[in-house]
């Protein structure tokens, strides 16, 4: 049975963000479950730090953390690297440089078997880069293809500090054939998409959807479906 797709709007591991965070690891029905933190969109900054972060901010949440320091494209084809994911509950891409993290995981190894964990019933999930690799376009800058994990989807990050009329109508002029919908979330708010389809939110923020012209603003444990 396909696992869930969790998509973040940024700030991760700092408070507030529990609310979704504790959702997520609820949802996967585990005790303690095996959690990996993949710090490569940080590579440039201090991912060490990143996933330092990440595996104490998850273990005092009940998970069995760990990092996974998958720095660049060379990393992301090891084939002990990306077998690490193989038994995991958890794949969480940290923020950072979303640019970076799309080139190191395109075509990988890893984002094969990263595929293969969600099939198999693990939740992938991304905050702010990490979150906008995961759709099938990802604006930075430009228009780029993502890798697609969410499939007819791109996610704005941080979107607490946008407008949703004026991102509204730029989206009407800019968004690339074939996205179905594009999701503006709010940092330490995130929205957690299950295998039925319906997306339930959770945090503090909002999660604002963009489709077809139009665009709903959606808070905490309300649920959506893209049509």
């Amino acid at each position: 049975m396909p696992g869930y797709i969790a998509l973040v709007g940024g700030d991760e591991f700092r408070s507030g963000c529990e609310v979704f965070d504790r959702a997520m690891l609820e949802a996967i029905g585990i005790e303690r479950p095996k959690l990996l933190v993949i710090p490569t969109a940080a590579a440039h900054q201090n991912p060490s730090e990143a996933a330092s972060n990440g595996v104490g901010y998850f273990s005092e949440l009940g998970a069995d953390a760990s990092s996974l320091m998958v720095l660049d494209g060379t990393n992301a084809n090891d084939e002990g690297m990306a077998s690490e994911v193989n038994d995991a509950h958890v794949i969480y891409m940290t923020g950072g440089n979303p640019a970076h993290l799309l080139d190191s995981l395109n075509g990988s190894l890893l984002l094969a078997r990263m595929t293969d964990a969600l099939e198999r019933g693990a939740v992938i999930a991304g905050s702010s880069a990490g979150a906008m690799v995961m759709g099938s376009w990802m604006r930075f800058r430009q228009w780029r293809e993502a890798l697609g994990i969410a499939e007819g989807i791109a996610t704005l990050p941080h979107h607490e500090r946008a407008d949703p009329a004026t991102v509204s109508r730029e989206l009407a002029t800019t968004t690339p054939d074939g996205l179905r919908a594009v999701f503006g979330v709010d940092g330490r708010t995130g929205c957690l998409g299950s295998p039925d389809g319906r997306w339930t939110v959770y945090g503090p923020g909002d999660v604002t959807v963009y489709q077809q012209g139009q665009w709903n603003a959606y808070s905490f444990g309300e649920v959506f479906e893209i049509t």
